[in-house]
């Protein structure tokens, strides 16, 4: 098993073969290695009339991009560790949280997850100079390396706070967000949408980056959040009183936007006043303003008048569409017949259930900021966290992303987890079973905060105890154990659960024979080894799964028979045999399993006699 993130350079190079066989060819890699490649000069002549060369080109470019990019498709070597007893009712939970850099964690994530996420939420850090952003690899100058204000993750990560003084200031921040976002889109399903929030900072360079990613013909609307209820009286110029939140799907054609529950108000529009039997309905003018000689005609009202339409117009109606809308009593004269013609439309008709979501959402209707605090403070007894989004703005969402019932939805900025508790109130209110997942780095809290003498020493401490906390609170009727109580398991980035040598076996001394007699690292558990096997063979993982004793030996059976897992060192046959005989889907041991190649041998041969569809692999 490969071990490691899957690597996007070859995935993309497989892809732009399929569609053009002509271009694929082979070359040595830097290890002298053969592998795939792309001719560019063939393919430059298969698109040849179609390439955009030189400088006058539209693109939205800045300085650090290039590694951006490459940074995004560039494979690393991490693992997620679980975490058993920070997450809630583990065996059954069937909703993530990770700690850790949420670009090692898509990463890690892209083929467990691939095209299975319908609504991704994201928070990032606005870049007013004041939040920290991500350092990562993009270079800086010294000069900024030795002014910016840094942090650390409990993990050792850099953090910096990208100061308006900063030369890179806008380039910093888009070199951030750029690589997370092009991993993003690869976990949407072709219905999927991604909710963006950002202030006016960076909403213009989002913008273009998202156009980029996604296609400006995704692109469905820039909410505007009025999330301040009161102005400030001390601005120096305007009140800024709102936020956005850029809305984009992977694939417009295929993405159905949920609509509002219809209000009583709308609803008080339609009337029965002659008492048709199709029930309430509205009328609406039938005169346009676009001139069309067939539908210039006069119309004889029931009382005798005859009326024509205003000048310069004509009806909407054709006469013969008129005659059969007047035969279906689908037209109005007026409470005395003597009225201008309208066109009656009836609530039992309407196209679409519920109502257009408009692109202003109010705070009466979806919460302000202070909501959000308000709700932190109520749950964890204290303001423990600076900028939570208000629930009912999480819920409105994801009312728009139109969620299903065995949805996945996703965040990978979650800090305070406010994504989780919106999706357990709508799964209680409405019997779904959405699941979510939640990425949050380990910033340390500041030690002079409430939130530190609380005792919470990283933002991911406050996101876990929220869940659980509001998990109790939603489901107070319920016991843990309950089914329709949602548990969440919850990894930890972490280094590879295989030895250095693993990787780099052209590497070999003398000094390092003692190392080969395991390939796996001292500390890590059948658990860790379970779920870095998960991620290499791109299973979910929020699957039940069981731990049994078959002779004497620990076994692992993971979604059903999607996969079992024996770690065991010098596994007996007769266990392997039992293995086999349940035909699963995919079997795992490690090198050690094993004491000789004839013992290797011999694996192959019962598997190929007992389950021969089984794909088995070694670690």
């Amino acid at each position: 098993m490969k071990m490691e993130s899957a690597d996007l350079f070859e995935s993309n190079v497989t892809k732009i073969g399929e569609l053009f066989p002509e271009a694929l060819t082979e070359s040595f890699n830097p290890e002298g290695n053969i592998q795939k490649a792309i001719n560019f000069d063939i393919l430059k002549e298969l698109l040849s009339g179609s390439i955009a060369e030189g400088n006058e080109i539209y693109s939205f470019t800045w300085p650090g991009k290039k590694e951006a990019l490459a940074q995004a498709h560039t494979p690393i070597r991490k693992t997620l560790r679980p975490l058993p007893e920070a997450g809630l009712d583990w065996e059954h939970a069937r909703n993530i949280y990770i700690e850790g850099d949420n670009l090692d964690v898509l990463k890690l994530i892209q083929e467990s997850y691939l095209n299975r996420i319908k609504m991704i939420y994201i928070d990032p850090p606005y870049n007013t100079g004041h939040d920290f952003i991500y350092k990562d690899t993009f270079e800086s100058s010294k000069i900024h390396y030795e002014e910016s204000v840094s942090t650390f993750s409990e993990n050792g990560e850099r953090l910096i706070r990208n100061m308006g003084t900063n030369g890179r200031f806008h380039s910093d921040w888009c070199s951030m967000i750029y690589p997370r976002l092009i991993l993003s889109r690869n976990l949407l399903c072709e219905d999927g949408v991604i909710f963006i929030s950002i202030d006016d900072n960076e909403q213009e360079n989002l913008r273009k980056i998202c156009d980029e990613v996604f296609g400006e013909q995704n692109f469905v609307a820039q909410l505007v959040w009025e999330r301040a209820f009161s102005p400030k009286n001390d601005a120096k110029y305007i009140s800024n009183s709102h936020d956005y939140i850029l809305m984009y799907t992977k694939n417009i054609s295929e993405f159905k936007i949920g609509r509002l529950p219809r209000t009583e108000e709308a609803n008080a529009r339609y009337s029965n006043p002659d008492n048709d039997p199709r029930g309430p309905w509205m009328s609406s003018d039938m005169s346009v303003k676009t001139y069309c000689a067939e539908s210039d005609y006069p119309i004889s009202l029931p009382s005798g008048r005859v009326v024509e339409p205003p000048a310069g117009r004509c009806w909407s109606l054709s006469k013969n569409k008129f005659l059969e809308r007047l035969q279906d009593n689908r037209i109005w004269f007026g409470p005395d017949g003597n009225g201008t013609p309208r066109i009656k439309r009836f609530l039992s008709e309407l196209k679409f259930d519920g109502m257009a979501p408009t692109s202003i959402m109010f705070y009466k209707d979806v919460g302000h900021s202070q909501e959000g605090a308000k709700e932190v403070s109520a749950i964890l007894g204290g303001g423990y966290f600076d900028g939570p989004k208000p629930v009912r703005l999480l819920k409105r969402l994801m009312t728009l992303a139109n969620l299903k019932d065995d949805s996945i939805v996703l965040d990978f900025f979650s800090g305070s987890a406010s994504l989780a508790q919106a999706v357990m109130e709508t799964n209680h209110e409405s019997g779904k079973k959405i699941q979510y997942i939640l990425v949050q780095i380990p910033e340390t809290v500041d030690p002079k905060s409430k939130a530190y003498e609380a005792g919470y020493r990283t933002i991911c401490d406050i996101g876990i105890d929220r869940i659980k906390k509001a998990t109790s609170k939603i489901y107070k009727e319920n016991t843990l154990l309950d089914e329709n109580v949602p548990g969440f398991r919850a990894f930890k980035l972490a280094s590879s659960n295989m030895k250095e040598i693993f990787y780099t076996p052209e590497n070999y001394q003398q000094d390092l024979l003692s190392m080969s007699e395991s390939n796996i690292k001292e500390d890590r558990t059948d658990l860790d080894l379970l779920f870095g096997c998960l991620l290499d063979w791109g299973l979910e993982l929020s699957k039940p799964y069981k731990s049994e004793e078959i002779a004497s030996v620990a076994v692992h059976t993971y979604d059903e028979d999607a996969l079992v897992a024996c770690f065991v060192e010098n596994v007996p046959e007769e266990v392997i045999r039992e293995i086999a005989k349940r035909q699963p889907l995919r079997a795992v041991f490690r090198d050690s399993s094993f004491g000789d190649d004839a013992a290797r041998v011999n694996l192959g041969e019962i598997f190929k006699l007992l389950s021969p569809d089984t794909e088995v692999k070694v670690l």
